[in-house]
């Protein structure tokens, strides 16, 4: 799941949503406006989605305020804090839910094979 993709081209967010798709992974994409991504629907708000494993954030922290409840709600096995995400008491409270933290690029993972 990538939380913050956006449908502007030069986003890294939007970037992380295409190669995550072509590297065969289920996506979800949220966003501040609905649209597509290659074929992939951004949805609004806070949609209730099963067996997440891992949330991407693309928010910075105080943007992710409001979606705080809603990420742990998912109950991920990880989160993923790309660069300027980085969220400490976000990470303090998953870590507490057994939930791993990363501060990463998700495209570099992606392109170094650890994602």
């Amino acid at each position: 799941m990538v939380i913050g993709a956006s449908l502007k081209s030069e986003r890294t967010s939007h970037e992380a949503v295409l190669r995550l798709k072509r590297k065969g992974h289920e996506v979800i994409a949220i966003g501040l406006r609905e649209g597509e991504i290659d074929g992939i629907k951004i949805q609004k708000g806070k949609p209730a989605i099963d067996n997440v494993h891992t949330v991407t954030l693309y928010l910075n922290a105080k943007r992710q305020e409001e979606m705080l409840d809603y990420i742990l709600g998912l109950h991920p096995q990880r989160i993923i804090f790309n660069p300027g995400a980085e969220n400490p008491e976000l990470e303090k409270q998953a870590s507490l839910q057994g939930i791993e933290t990363v501060e990463a690029c998700t495209l570099t993972m992606l392109a170094i094979g650890l994602y």
